[in-house]
C-alpha cells in the first residue's frame, strides 16, 4: 500500500505533484542560455564564462564529435574527468549528438576502465590529461580509437583565483601522442546538425556495483534524468540567483544532479572545485555569496574543523545537504551552531539518478533518509518473502519511481532479478534495509549486501579481496567494514599470511602495496593477521561472522 503520512511534512508551498518535463536536459542548456545569455554560468580558480559562452562551446564540441568523429544517436562516449568546465562541455555535447555518456570516477585503476569501454563498447573518450597513463595502454587494444585530451589550467585565471590552485589544475597543457587536443574539438569550426533530442533517448549510464562486485550500467534517459533535476530544483526552491558549490565529484549521479544540472536548469552560478579544499570553499562562500552546497559528510566535517571558521562571513547560506554517510549528531549540531541551518539528508542510488528520499529543507530529521520525494512510492517488504511491512517494521526498501532506470545495460537478467512486483507494477530492490516511522519519515537499518560505505563511495568487499589475493605473501583474506569518525565506514582486511611470510611482512607494508593496486577509496585502511578464519563445511569463510566480531 502506497504510504502518504509524509505528506503532511512536506516542503511549505511546494506541490505534492511534478509533471515531469518532457524536454531534454541539453533543452535546460539551450532555454537557460537563451533567458540569461550574460548571466554567468560558473567560476573555475579565477577563470568563468556565461551561459552564452557555455551553450557556444558545447555547440561547437559537438560538431566535432559528429562531423569528425561520426559519433551518433546511442553511441556511448566516456568521460573520464575530474570537476572542471571541461566536464560540463563534454557531457552536454555528447548529449547535444544524442550520444549517451558514461561517466567514470577518476579514481579507476587501468583494468577498471578496461572493463568499462568493454562492457560499454566505446569507441571515444574525453579525458583528463593527468589521468591519460591509465588510458593510454588501451588505445587500440579495447575498442577504443579516439582519445579527446584536456588540461584544466586552459580554463583558469591564476591572478583571479580565491586561493590556492591544486597542481592538477594549473599543470600546463601537454602534447599528449594518441589524442586530439581539446583546442583542436573546440575550434574545428564545425556547426552540429538540427537537435532533434527526445525524452526517451538514452542519455547516460552511471556505473553502480552489484553484490558480487561487477559493476552494472545503469540505463537513463533524458526523461528519468530530468525527474530529479526537475524535482530538486523546487525542492531546494532555487532560483537565476541561487549560488551553488560545485565539490561533489561530477562523475557520481549526487554531485551531477544537484551541483550541475539543478543550477542550468536554474540559471544559477556553481562555483567549481577540482579537489576539496575547505580553506578555497569558505573564500569562495563569502566572496561569491553561496547559497546552496550539497557534499558529502565527510566535507562537512572538514569544513567546520577550520580554525579559521570564524573569520569569514558565511550567512549567505541558505541550504547545506547530502547523503552517501550519514552525518554525525554533533557535526548536525554544529552546522546549526555556524549557520542557523539544518542538515539536509537524502538517500538515493545510481538506478535512481541520485535521490529517491529527500528531508523536507523545513522540517529535516538528523540521521534519516527522508521521506519519499515527487512521484516515489516507497515500501517495505520482508526480503525473503516480498510481504509488504509497516511502520516500525524493518525490511527491505524498495521504490517505483519516474527517476527509476530502463534497466542495467546489457544485463536483462540481473535487471529482472533487481525488480519485484507489487499491485501490478514493478518495483526496484534496493538491497537495504531501512525502517518508516510513523511519520513517513525513512531510516538506515543495514544493508542486505555486504557493502562498505566509505565516506559515500560503494567498497565491494569480493573485489578487494580479490587484489589482496595477488600478493605473494597473502594466503587468504576477508575485508569487512570497520567504523570510522570521519568517513563513516573504512575498509578493514583480516588476513592469514604463507607460512614463509610469517612475521617477515608488516600491515604498513600490504597497505603501500594495496595502494598501488586499486583505486584510493578501496584500499584497507587496517590490517588484522590472523591464524585461522571460521568456514562452513565446504571451505568458504564466514565473513558474517567476522564482521560481527
Amino acid at each position: 500500500m502506497k504510504h502518504t503520512a509524509h505528506f503532511d511534512y512536506w516542503p511549505k508551498r511546494v506541490a505534492k505533484t511534478l509533471t515531469v518535463p518532457e524536454s531534454t536536459i541539453y533543452d535546460n542548456l539551450a532555454i537557460t542560455a537563451k533567458k540569461y545569455p550574460n548571466k554567468s554560468a560558473y567560476e573555475f580558480y579565477g577563470g568563468s564564462a556565461t551561459y552564452g559562452e557555455l551553450l557556444g562551446e558545447v555547440d561547437q564540441v559537438a560538431g566535432y564529435l559528429e562531423h569528425h568523429c561520426q559519433v551518433k544517436k546511442g553511441d556511448r562516449v566516456l568521460l573520464l574527468m575530474q570537476n572542471s568546465p571541461q566536464f560540463l562541455i563534454s557531457l552536454f555535447a555528447i548529449l547535444r549528438v544524442r550520444a549517451v555518456a558514461v561517466a567514470i570516477n577518476p579514481m579507476s585503476t587501468t583494468e577498471d576502465l578496461q572493463f568499462f569501454l568493454e562492457d560499454g563498447e566505446i569507441h571515444l573518450a574525453f579525458v583528463g590529461q593527468e589521468l591519460y597513463p591509465k588510458i593510454e595502454p588501451l588505445i587500440g587494444t579495447t575498442m577504443l580509437k579516439t582519445v579527446i585530451s584536456t588540461a584544466y589550467s586552459e580554463y583558469i585565471i591564476e591572478e583571479r583565483a580565491l586561493g590556492i590552485i591544486p597542481d592538477v589544475v594549473k599543470a600546463p597543457v601537454q602534447q599528449l601522442a594518441k589524442t586530439i587536443s581539446w583546442k583542436a574539438a573546440l575550434n574545428s569550426g564545425s556547426t552540429p546538425s538540427a537537435y532533434k533530442g527526445k525524452s526517451d533517448d538514452m542519455a547516460m549510464i552511471p556505473y553502480t556495483s552489484g553484490t558480487t562486485g561487477t559493476p552494472k550500467g545503469c540505463i537513463h534517459t533524458n526523461r528519468t534524468i530530468q525527474a530529479n533535476t526537475t524535482g530538486s530544483y523546487h525542492w531546494m526552491t532555487m532560483s537565476p540567483d541561487t549560488v551553488t558549490l560545485t565539490s561533489l565529484p561530477l562523475f557520481h549521479v549526487t554531485g551531477l544532479t544537484h551541483s550541475a544540472l539543478n543550477p542550468i536548469l536554474a540559471g544559477s552560478e556553481m562555483i567549481i572545485l577540482t579537489r576539496w579544499d575547505r580553506d578555497y570553499a569558505i573564500k569562495a562562500m563569502e566572496h561569491f555569496k553561496i547559497s546552496h552546497w550539497i557534499n558529502i559528510s565527510t566535507m562537512l566535517i572538514d569544513f567546520l574543523a577550520n580554525p579559521k571558521l570564524a573569520e569569514y562571513d558565511i550567512s549567505s547560506l541558505e541550504l547545506v545537504g547530502g547523503g552517501g554517510a550519514t552525518l554525525p549528531v554533533a557535526v548536525g549540531e554544529k552546522l546549526r551552531q555556524w549557520t542557523g541551518l539544518d542538515y539536509v539528508e537524502g538517500y538515493g542510488l545510481s538506478e535512481t539518478m541520485s535521490h529517491t528520499h529527500f528531508n523536507p529543507p523545513n522540517r529535516p530529521k538528523l540521521q534519516c533518509l527522508g521521506i519519499p520525494a515527487f512521484g516515489v512510492d516507497a515500501r517495505i517488504i520482508d526480503p525473503a518473502t516480498g510481504a509488504e511491512l509497516g511502520a516500525d517494521e524493518e525490511g527491505e526498501l524498495v521504490v517505483n519511481a519516474p527517476q527509476l532506470f530502463k534497466g542495467y545495460y546489457h544485463r536483462k537478467e540481473e535487471t529482472k532479478a533487481s525488480h519485484i512486483e507489487l499491485g501490478g507494477q514493478q518495483f526496484f530492490r534496493t538491497g537495504d534495509i531501512v525502517r518508516m516511522d510513523d511519520e513517513g519519515y525513512f531510516y538506515m537499518v543495514d544493508r542486505v549486501k555486504r557493502m562498505i560505505n566509505a565516506a559515500g563511495y560503494k567498497v565491494w568487499p569480493t573485489e578487494v579481496e580479490s587484489i589482496l589475493y595477488k600478493h605473494p605473501a597473502i594466503q587468504q583474506a576477508c575485508v569487512v567494514r570497520y567504523p570510522d569518525e570521519v568517513r563513516g565506514e573504512t575498509v578493514k582486511a583480516l588476513i592469514i599470511l604463507n607460512e614463509e611470510y610469517k612475521g617477515k611482512v608488516t600491515d604498513d607494508e600490504i597497505i603501500e602495496w594495496s595502494k598501488t593496486q586499486m583505486a584510493s577509496y578501496k584500499y584497507p585502511r587496517i590490517i588484522e593477521f590472523r591464524d585461522s578464519f571460521p568456514t562452513t563445511s565446504s571451505g568458504k569463510i564466514l565473513w558474517r561472522q567476522l564482521q560481527e566480531a
